[in-house]
């Protein structure tokens, strides 16, 4: 089924188009992200902005992963890509000619939510289909390092843009990615998906389907619950980022773009031995180790200083912070591609989604007002020292059902 050069070719060739679209939404999302810090000075209404990202995953991921499943998937990417450029490119033109309110740009995140939710399962199912089930490891090292390549120079260059030109101006890079990834999608031939009869039913049985997943293969279902509570702490940090700099360490964009680029070291770094060197046979218990590491750093991020030594320090850590998030969604991503069949796997990856970010938006709820209170360093703090107790209660309570590590 795998020619052994056709399908790293046709593999790569998505891959750079995704990593091309995402470098334009990390340049728009930060530039819109560091506006709306400037604007307003709140971490309540940052939460806000996060929290009209990821609704719209805790509401369509049911059936965004039945339609991964039930339609063409590379039609589905395409199409998703495109309604989000397309959104930015109206978003643009309102900007340049209306003087539009800062809520506004809740409405196109809400938007560019729902488009992102339909492109992420299908494109996951889209993997194993291009790649042997031996790759997968590897295939999505290089896609995570792909995004955090995105993820490096998205800031800079959304930083870069914001400075010198207003933001109808800089939402264009978003348009102009989507374009691409749609372009690179269409070039290539995705091997067809043989559909059985079992694919006819309702989208309430179709989806119960992909919660069956889990519960037949309990170490998976433990360890998805114990990402979701650990997202109601982890999810919001993203969000508040940008006020760590400009608010406690009184800095400025460029520094904040600096934050952004450590993160995505870490990403690169991570991923990079991922699709080289690392070989991972137990995905499961690797996967725990990147929570671990997760909730270890954010807690230390939360007790340094607001001094410029502290930022650096801060810098630093956001390397382990950006390697941790690979550590723990590689492994986990590949064991579901290896062990879910193929078409229930848009819903499994739909039911992934969902039972995460149900958690964000109301983590997101919970933390604004608390960090307003009490400051956003502190609620590193809080989030680091939750993710560990959860994760280490989880492991330990597998290991004395089971009486093994997993």
């Amino acid at each position: 089924m795998f020619a052994k050069d056709k399908w790293k070719t046709k593999f790569f060739i998505v891959a750079l188009g995704q990593a091309i679209s995402l470098l334009g939404s990390h340049g728009v999302q930060f530039a819109l992200i560091w506006w709306l810090a400037e604007q307003t000075s709140s971490p309540l209404m940052l939460g806000m902005s996060g929290l009209a990202a990821y609704l719209p995953i805790a509401l369509f991921s049911p059936l965004a992963g039945i339609t991964a499943d039930r339609f063409n998937r590379k039609f589905i990417c395409i199409f998703s890509d495109m309604s989000m450029g397309i959104i930015a490119l109206a978003y643009a033109v309102c900007l340049s000619v209306f003087d539009l309110p800062v809520w506004t740009v809740f409405i196109m995140l809400c938007v560019r939510g729902i488009g992102s939710t339909f492109q992420q399962p299908a494109i996951q199912s889209i993997i194993p289909q291009l790649a042997p089930s031996d790759q997968l490891v590897k295939t999505n090292g290089w896609m995570q390092l792909m995004n955090a390549g995105s993820f490096l120079l998205g800031p800079v260059i959304g930083a870069s843009l914001y400075a010198a030109f207003p933001m109808s101006v800089v939402l264009m890079s978003d348009v102009v990615g989507a374009v691409l990834a749609s372009l690179a999608l269409a070039v290539v031939k995705i091997p067809r998906l043989e559909r059985t009869q079992t694919e006819k039913q309702n989208m309430a049985e179709e989806f119960k389907e992909g919660i069956r997943v889990f519960k037949e293969d309990k170490k998976l279902l433990y360890l998805v619950f114990a990402e979701a509570l650990c997202m109601f702490f982890y999810a919001p940090l993203s969000s508040f980022y940008p006020l760590m700099t400009s608010d406690y360490f009184n800095l400025s964009a460029m520094y904040a773009s600096a934050v952004e680029l450590s993160f995505a070291v870490g990403m690169i770094v991570s991923s990079l031995l991922f699709s080289s060197v690392l070989k991972v046979d137990r995905k499961i218990r690797t996967s725990y180790i990147g929570l671990f590491g997760m909730g270890f750093i954010s807690a230390a991020c939360g007790l340094i200083p607001p001094v410029f030594f502290g930022w650096i320090l801060f810098a630093v850590l956001c390397i382990g912070l950006g390697a941790s998030g690979n550590v723990h969604t590689i492994p986990l991503t590949a064991y579901i591609q290896e062990t879910v069949d193929a078409q229930k796997m848009g819903r499994a990856f739909s039911v992934l989604t969902l039972i995460s970010s149900v958690t964000m938006p109301i983590g997101l709820l919970f933390s604004s007002p608390i960090a307003e209170k009490v400051g956003v360093s502190m609620w590193f703090f809080i989030a680091g020292i939750a993710i560990v107790i959860i994760t280490a209660g989880t492991v330990l309570w597998q290991r004395i059902r089971w009486r093994e590590f997993l």
